[in-house]
């Protein structure tokens, strides 16, 4: 594993306890961006992983792009979405279990500009890697859970 995988690493458990302890008050924002925490089930480990990212309330979904910075590699909560739908997100203080779809090639493009306004670094993103940077579209699954207020 990289350094700069390793530091990744680091920081993104930093940010997700620091989440998690101030209900989304400290590390919940970056610039205008909203942070989510999400935890996917490791399709190889069977842990709970939690990666903090940014995402986009889209009517009663949440959209999350797996950009991992223009690198040529999907982010491992990518993968594990594709083995295991099911994922749990915490926003603010309020956990939701989610099921996740990746969007089709319309729905992705449809989704980019929303997602660039939000957040300018996607579009430098895209233009670094010559992957296909999925979003994923999470709805709440229908067991009595609604989204943030």
């Amino acid at each position: 594993m990289s350094i700069t995988h390793q530091l990744e690493r680091i920081f993104a458990g930093l940010n997700a306890s620091l989440y998690r302890v101030s209900g989304g008050k400290l590390g919940g924002r970056l610039g205008k961006a909203p942070i989510l925490l999400l935890t996917t089930v490791g399709r190889k480990s069977g842990q709970r992983r939690t990666s903090p990212l940014l995402y986009q309330q889209d009517g009663g979904r949440y959209l999350i792009a797996g950009s991992h910075r223009g690198t040529p590699t999907h982010p491992d909560w990518v993968l594990n979405l594709r083995a295991n739908r099911e994922a749990e997100v915490q926003i603010n203080s309020k956990t939701i279990p989610v099921t996740a779809t990746e969007l089709s090639p319309a729905e992705r493009e449809a989704a980019w500009p929303g997602l660039d306004a939000m957040y300018p670094s996607f579009a430098d993103y895209r233009s670094k890697t010559d992957r296909t940077i999925p979003i994923f579209a999470l709805v709440p699954r229908s067991n009595g859970a609604a989204g943030p207020r």
